[in-house]
């Protein structure tokens, strides 16, 4: 467990230095490929209820992805993370503006207030069709390499439970976040896809 923790930890870092290399132009130019390449997945096409990161500084931006989704009229919904634990809720956005509205937390990611109990919850309604997933690190087999927080897998677990079943899992990266192969654990649940800058 502890060799997993450091192969895991050893891996964070060198990635996290591989995207702070890029410019902030380079991180907008694949962030605009990857957020077309999602425009056309059938996934996406089809999907009505989706939820969406708020990006940070070193993950594909998703504000173009969050406009796109209110353009076509889907829901859309957007991570709300429980400091000092590993719970994250999914509840709605109301608009593109509403997200100026969100407060900012200390990771300087805007979310819904703790006490904002105006929104709708993804799984207290109609649950999820697709939901696109931050990451630090990547594989072609599906494997993650979270912020070592465990909220995406949490949730996950909860979709799983859930009558809808466990929605379908879209992965945004910069290409320089892609692994060989990714180090996981029996907790570690597989994404579907990754979407990045590659040749196609």
């Amino acid at each position: 467990m502890a060799a997993l923790r450091a192969a895991k930890q050893a891996l964070r870092t060198e990635i996290k230095r591989r995207v702070a290399a890029l410019s902030d132009g380079e991180k907008q130019r694949q962030s605009l490929v990857v957020s077309q390449k999602l425009f056309k997945h059938p996934k996406y096409v089809s999907s009505e209820r989706i939820a969406v990161f708020l990006s940070m500084d070193d993950e594909v931006r998703t504000k173009e992805i969050i406009k796109h989704v209110f353009k076509l009229g889907k829901s859309c919904f957007i991570p709300r993370y429980k400091s000092n634990s590993s719970h994250m809720d999914m509840l709605k956005l109301n608009s593109l503006q509403d997200i100026e509205t969100l407060p900012l937390t200390s990771w300087n990611i805007r979310q819904p207030a703790e006490d904002d109990n105006s929104r709708e919850e993804a799984l207290a309604t109609g649950g999820l069709d697709l939901i696109l997933m931050p990451g630090l690190g990547f594989d072609q087999l599906g494997k993650r390499l979270g912020r070592g927080k465990g909220f995406y897998d949490t949730y996950l677990e909860r979709c799983i439970r859930h009558p809808k079943g466990k929605p379908y899992t879209i992965a945004l990266a910069f290409k320089e976040q892609l692994c060989q192969e990714i180090p996981v654990d029996d907790n570690d649940v597989l994404i579907d896809e990754v979407l990045y800058e590659n040749d196609e």
